[in-house]
């Protein structure tokens, strides 16, 4: 069974589809992170400056992505929305859209913990040297809190990573629906989807492993610099 298993894995371009799908998880993780990163810094920058209806927005926004499980977001960007308002987008660009909302309200409450977490005197000391509120934020409040996010940054990039393998229920051709293809191809051989699904989640670990490497380098340089 093993050995017809692997033949079944070599044959065709089952190879050559498996890494296309995980080239479309990478591409829609990636962009949805860095997405989500840039939003996220400025409206937790915002929340911190803003008054008390702009937090409340914000607080709505954040446990909105926080509460609704991520399935039901994406039906209702991908079915429901486009219906009511005649406007249709592509699998990808919904998956992106709906992943970058959800990272940039949970990054945005992690950088408005780690900006007020900075010592109160810094600011009071930048303002003596007659910085702008914007100049303490871009030298002094962000570089700091970003060194601070680092942690929870990778934790939840890794939950976006992850979590695009529930894109298959859009018909997205990531990894998770390649794999599933080969698997009812082949329905005969009751060993390929232990085969397929041990070489799915090899290729998680090793996407996430590389992450969590660059952004410990990233996080290193930035103390040694310090």
């Amino acid at each position: 069974m093993w050995q017809s298993a692997f033949k079944i894995l070599l044959s065709g371009n089952n190879i050559t589809r498996i890494l296309g799908g995980l080239e479309t998880t990478i591409v829609i993780s990636l962009t949805s992170i860095v997405l989500g990163t840039l939003i996220g810094i400025v409206l937790g920058a915002l929340w911190t400056l803003s008054g008390k209806w702009v937090k409340l927005v914000f607080k709505i926004y954040l446990e909105i992505f926080r509460i609704i499980p991520t399935i039901p977001l994406l039906f209702l960007f991908y079915y429901i929305l486009p219906r009511d308002l005649g406007v249709n987008l592509p699998a990808v660009q919904v998956s992106i859209l709906v992943f970058a909302l959800w990272f940039a309200a949970e990054f945005s409450d992690i950088i408005r913990g780690s900006i007020q977490s900075v010592p109160r005197q810094q600011r009071e000391s930048a303002f003596a040297l007659g910085l702008s509120t914007f100049q303490i934020f871009r030298y002094v409040l962000i570089p700091q809190g970003l060194l601070t996010a680092i942690s929870p940054f990778i934790n939840l990039s890794t939950r976006i990573i992850k979590t695009t393998s529930i894109l298959l229920l859009i018909s997205v051709t990531d990894v998770i629906t390649v794999g599933q293809q080969i698997i009812e191809a082949n329905s005969q051989n009751t060993v390929i989807p232990i085969l397929i699904y041990g070489i799915i989640a090899l290729l998680y670990w090793l996407v996430n492993a590389v992450l969590g490497y660059l952004t410990d380098y990233v996080k290193g340089k930035q103390i040694n610099g310090r």
